[in-house]
């Protein structure tokens, strides 16, 4: 999301360097270990090699005259891992203890270490861009401040995410808008990922947040479920589901804080469209899942059909708020090998119904069901 960018641009803010005599910027992504961080640290400080540099780098804060600010950029790879978080957070709280020693970290998610009274207030997670500073932002990139539907339509995609907008406006400026459109409808987020580090690379930027050892089996089924559910899921969907995910409540928790998924505004879980597109390419949800929430939204039709399609009650606002999901789930149905073919045709003539009563048109999935059918 830019974390690094950010704390760069502090980093070097002329009231940063009027207030800090001494500025390190150490990135902590190469440390799997408390000692392996104290042992990058000293080495920015010019420290000799050690066994164990953690006190040798307290110590040489603690020697300094002037204001010193610390930045540990992608703290995460080294405090993640509980067998290794112990001990990070105690070479925090020690470097915390230097008085004239301001610690600046950045992290994936919303959690912070413990053991270090960290100044309030707390910074929460960073959220996507809006609309206007991506445009801002593509424009600076492109030198191109036509806003075109092809401009919004890309900018759609990347949900404002800042490094996919930042990667995206370089791609369009150097093989054209509409030949991005076309490869992104082909290729998705590997349109975005030509090299091979974090910032260059959308797909390696969010595969080092799936990977992250706090995302345990179900959370990673959930976010599987959630890739393909555009509308996202609320909390009586998630509490009430009959989905084969265990402890479900406590698998949002964990992609809460991974930042991999969020609460929008309608206080539904969802996950940003480069997410889902790359869960869906290297990590996509089992067919059994996809069946169980195609049932739910089966049930669901099914309950406003035997209400002789009335649009007054619960079952309207659950459809309204799931008609997205309703799209993207039975249009996985829609193919003559699909065990449940007939019902997801049935859910889709249902669809229909409430979509003439509510939007004066019809769905885009009647298009979609096969001709060729053996239950006619």
């Amino acid at each position: 999301m830019g974390k690094t960018s950010l704390a760069r641009a502090a980093l070097h803010h002329t009231d940063t360097c009027t207030k800090f005599e001494h500025r390190f910027f150490v990135s902590a992504e190469a440390a799997t270990t408390a000692v392996e961080l104290a042992a990058l640290i000293g080495l920015h400080l010019g420290l000799e090699p050690g066994k164990d540099l953690t006190r040798p780098v307290v110590q040489y804060f603690a020697r300094q005259t002037g204001l010193c600010l610390l930045i540990l950029d992608n703290l995460e790879t080294p405090w993640e891992p509980i067998l290794s978080r112990g001990g990070v957070e105690n070479f925090l709280s020690l470097l915390a203890d230097v008085e004239h020693l301001a610690l600046m970290i950045t992290m994936r998610g919303s959690e912070r270490p413990g053991q270090v009274l960290w100044t309030p207030p707390f910074l929460h997670p960073l959220q996507p861009l809006s609309d206007e500073a991506s445009q801002q932002v593509f424009e600076a990139i492109t030198d191109n401040s036509h806003v075109s539907k092809e401009t919004t339509q890309l900018l759609a995609f990347t949900e404002n995410m800042p490094l996919a907008v930042d990667l995206m406006a370089h791609l369009v400026d150097h093989e054209g808008i509409d030949n991005v459109l076309t490869c992104w409808k082909a290729e998705k987020t590997a349109a975005l990922s030509t090299g091979h580090h974090r910032t260059s690379n959308l797909d390696t930027s969010i595969a080092l947040s799936y990977s992250s050892p706090r995302i345990a089996h179900g959370a990673r089924e959930l976010l599987r479920l959630l890739s393909i559910l555009p509308d996202g899921l609320s909390d009586a969907e998630l509490t009430k589901s009959s989905f084969p995910i265990s402890d479900i409540q406590f698998c949002k928790s964990i992609l809460i804080a991974t930042s991999l998924a969020y609460k929008d505004t309608k206080s539904r879980l969802r996950s940003l469209v480069p997410i889902r597109e790359h869960i869906q390419q290297f990590s996509p949800l089992s067919e059994a899942l996809v069946q169980a929430i195609r049932k739910s939204f089966h049930h669901l039709l099914a309950l406003y059909q035997k209400q002789h399609g009335t649009h007054l009650g619960r079952i309207f606002t659950r459809i309204t708020a799931n008609l997205a999901n309703l799209e993207e789930v039975l249009q996985r149905g829609l193919h003559p090998g699909s065990p449940d073919l007939s019902e997801t045709i049935q859910c889709v003539l249902s669809l229909n119904s409430f979509s003439w009563i509510t939007r004066d048109h019809q769905t885009a999935l009647l298009d979609n069901i096969p001709f060729s059918l053996c239950d006619h």
